[in-house]
């Protein structure tokens, strides 16, 4: 007999709970607000979990939640810039070790468009193939290519510092 839609669901979030939330803070740069978008994303989730079981895999199902989840938050919360009269110099990244790099990859991050940054997260530290970031985003394969390259050109504008990292440790 099949285990009942509560438990399985219980099951799920207790074996991926831990992957959402790394990628959920991947996404909004902030623990705390990675946390509500898991907690937000579970709860719409297991409105329909039956339903999701029956599609065969959830994970997919799941983390297009998450993103999409994200983009209307982003679109919620996106806020003008606030004028101020003089505007303070950037905090130069200086690259000592791996906890320097991971502080700028996060900032840069937190720069990109929310698509661009979706489309990163699954391809590069989900570690999802193109067709499979396409269907988890609902988008074609060419639109994954494309915001691939555009969110790497612009990381490559914001970040400079991580390209030459990258040249350095070929």
């Amino acid at each position: 007999m099949p285990p009942a839609p509560e438990d399985s669901f219980r099951d799920y979030v207790h074996a991926r709970v831990a992957a959402l939330s790394r990628s959920a803070y991947l996404l909004t740069g902030d623990p705390h607000l990675a946390e509500d978008l898991v907690q937000q994303t579970l709860v719409r989730v297991a409105a329909h979990w039956e339903r999701i079981l029956a599609g065969g895999d959830p994970d997919a199902y799941v983390r297009r939640t998450l993103y999409h989840q994200h983009i209307s938050w982003w679109r919620r919360w996106r806020r003008e810039p606030v004028p101020v009269e003089r505007l303070p110099e950037p905090a130069a990244v200086e690259p000592h070790g791996p906890l320097d790099t991971a502080i700028a990859v996060r900032g840069a991050l937190r720069r990109l468009a929310p698509k661009q940054r979706a489309v990163l997260v699954l391809r590069y530290f989900e570690d999802l193939t193109e067709a499979q970031t396409a269907v988890a985003l609902g988008v074609s394969i060419g639109t994954v290519k494309s915001q691939t390259r555009d969110a790497l050109a612009r990381l490559r504008t914001l970040a400079p510092d991580l390209a030459e990292l990258q040249e350095v440790s070929r």
